[in-house]
């Protein structure tokens, strides 16, 4: 996928690099660490679940790092990494993929789905309801 330039990060244009499933495993390491760590941390946090080698955490964050998702910074003889996007921009921004991309930029057909294969509980939609309320306020 081309890569478009843009001044505000590499999910700041129209058509950012998308991040991978593991690589989201890395980004929730990061946002979980209050938006600090190395890699051994990292490690620690997601590699025995995943079963991923350090080198493969090396590896992805190497790639997050050419996608400007993450910033490096030396620290001694390690690097301490850092998200350049917050995790609520990304995921508004994996939540309006996922409208336009299956339900046709129609956030309301995505609910309508949910709740005719019964994904959604009583509680979920009495959250919903509430919601609509406060937005229509």
């Amino acid at each position: 996928m081309p890569r478009k330039s843009s001044s505000s990060g590499a999910r700041g244009g129209d058509n950012p690099e998308r991040i991978t499933d593991a690589e989201h495993a890395i980004m929730e390491a990061l946002w979980d660490h209050d938006g600090t760590a190395s890699a051994q941390e990292i490690f620690d946090h997601v590699g025995a679940s995943r079963e991923w080698s350090l080198a493969t955490v090396k590896t992805l964050l190497s790639r997050l790092v050419q996608k400007q998702a993450i910033a490096t910074r030396p620290d001694g003889r390690r690097f301490l990494y850092s998200p350049l996007i917050a995790r609520s921009d990304y995921v508004g921004g994996e939540s309006r993929r996922l409208v336009d991309k299956l339900f046709g930029g129609r956030a309301a057909s995505l609910v309508a789905h949910l709740a005719q294969s019964e994904a959604l509980t009583e509680d979920d939609l009495s959250e919903i309801e509430q919601l609509l309320k406060e937005l229509k306020q």
